[in-house]
Parts: structure tokens; sequence; C-alpha cells
């Protein structure tokens, strides 16, 4: 598979990713370690990430607001939603809509204060990184994933972190939730449609507990130990599966999903295609050849 094919097969899965992400990874593939001049700096302001969860609440959406307004290039408007708060959320969105006068010192101060806070340590490494301090930066994402590891923040760190997979986590795919394990597995879906990679993983070791022999629960188990700083974490577990159970469209499908994860495509491809023989009119089976078909588009764009 061609370069170009390997590359847009990974946009396509970081489409719902934020682009500050996107922008942030795309970055640190540069040959330079750290900037010599302000030629070298990125251009305009540093992404912003916050983490408002499943809150609904007035500030919550003000929050939400800034946050697109930033994103927009707004940041003037920006700065004034985030000045009526004083949550840590809202002190990040201040600090980096006033970038750069104060930025990099309001940002130091509040991880001073926070120290266990992913979202500061986060928004600080982008501060760091678009002032130049590339090994500052990659430092403060690391210790975003070691003091929040349980975080979106944790999430979209190793993004940064490991560029050359696609961004985010696989979120595992459940088909038909049945009794008491399968709340356990929607539970830890929810989690990790939040970037809560290790609550999810102690739901599906739950169900696990519950159903020992059931394919679904333990390949759950198995995407949520996808980690990009040790891939085989969650291999070890799949692989055994498909021996295991063999006409398991879960497992082949979630296989699949993996390998697209780290740009392995055409093997991704062949577990696919398995998953679609094995139950073809099955939702995993349908969203197997919807990944086919993208697939196929883009290497024939």
């Amino acid at each position: 598979m061609s370069p170009r094919v390997r590359i847009l097969t990974l946009v396509w899965l970081t489409a719902a990713a934020a682009a500050a992400v996107v922008i942030g990874a795309t970055l640190l593939q540069s040959e330079s370690s750290n900037a010599s001049d302000a030629s070298d700096l990125p251009e305009g302001n540093p992404p912003l990430v916050l983490d408002l969860g499943l809150r609904r609440d007035h500030e919550a959406r003000e929050l939400g607001r800034g946050a697109r307004l930033y994103q927009e290039g707004n940041t003037e408007a920006a700065a004034r939603v985030f000045s009526r708060y004083r949550s840590v959320d809202a002190r990040v969105g201040q600090a980096l809509a006033g970038w750069p006068s104060g930025t990099l010192s309001q940002l130091q101060a509040l991880a001073a204060e926070q120290p266990r806070n992913g979202i500061v340590r986060l928004n600080l490494g982008f501060a760091l990184f678009w002032s130049g301090r590339k090994d500052d930066a990659l430092a403060a994402w690391r210790q975003t994933r070691q003091i929040a590891p349980d975080s979106l923040a944790a999430v979209r760190a190793g993004d940064l972190l490991y560029p050359r997979f696609a961004s985010g986590l696989p979120v595992f795919e459940l088909d038909r939730p049945r009794g008491a394990a399968g709340r356990h597995l929607l539970a830890g879906v929810r989690f990790q449609r939040l970037g809560r990679q290790l609550s999810a993983q102690r739901e599906y070791d739950e169900a696990v507990r519950l159903a020992p022999d059931d394919p679904q629960a333990l390949a759950a188990a198995a995407v949520a130990r996808f980690d990009k700083a040790n891939p085989s974490a969650a291999f070890s577990r799949l692989g055994p599966l498909a021996q295991r159970f063999p006409r398991a469209a879960t497992v082949r499908f979630h296989l699949g999903v993996l390998l697209l994860w780290i740009g392995q495509v055409d093997e991704a491809k062949t577990q696919l295609r398995r998953a679609k023989a094995i139950a073809p009119r099955d939702p995993l089976g349908r969203e197997a050849a919807r990944f086919l078909t993208r697939l196929e588009s883009i290497e024939n764009g």
C-alpha cells in the first residue's frame, strides 16, 4: 500500500478528532527539535482542548461556545466568555485566548496549582510547542498521560506523542448486549467515548467475569487495552480469540479496526472481509462493509 493511501486512511480515521490535535501531530513529525528562530515557530494560535464530558449546565454550554469562538479565530470574543468563570477549564481557555501575552506563565502557574489536572498539562504543552520549546512540550504531554491516565487529556496527549497512529482510540462496537454482562459492555462503550479508557477497561473486565466465554466481552476487554505506547497489549489478546472463536464477527471486525489504527491497511481489510463474510446481515457485518467501501474509495481517489 502506498504511503499516500496509508496517510489518507489515517486522516479518515481521525476525522472526528479535534483539528488541533491533528495539526499538533503533523508538526511533531518535523525534523527540528527546538525552534531556533521565529521562522521555525508554528503559525497562528495554539490549539485549545477542554474536557466538558457530559456536562449540560450553563457554564459548560458557555465554555463550549468559547472554545468554538477560539477555534474560529475570534479570540477576543472567546476571552470574554472565559473571563466570566473561574473553573480550571475557563482559566485554561482565558490563558490561551490571550496568546501570546502571558499565556505560558499563566498555564505554568495553573499547572503548579493543579498538578493532577491533565487538561492543564495538555494545553501547557501546546503553549510550549508554539513557543518553540518542543522538548518541553513533549515532556508536558508525557506527564499528561502519567498524571491523568483515565482521561480525554491522556488520549489527546497520546495522539501527539505517537502521530504515526490514527488519532483517538478505537471504541468497541457493541452488537447485541445481553444480561448483566451486556450492561457492563454498554457502560464501557460510554466511558470510551468520553476518553476514559481505564474506566472502560474495568467495565469490560467485569463483563468477562460474568460471561467468560462470551466473544463480545473478551473482544471488548482486548480493545480497551489498546495503547499507542504498547499496541501488543491488545493484539496479544485478540489474536488468540480469532483462533478460539473462528465464527465470531466481533473478533475479526475489531482486529481489523485495530490494524487500521496502526496503519496496517492491507491486513485490516483481510479481517474486515472475514467479519463481513461471517455475518453479512448483522450490524458488525454491515459496518465492516462500510469500512471496506470507504477504504476502496480512498485507494481509488
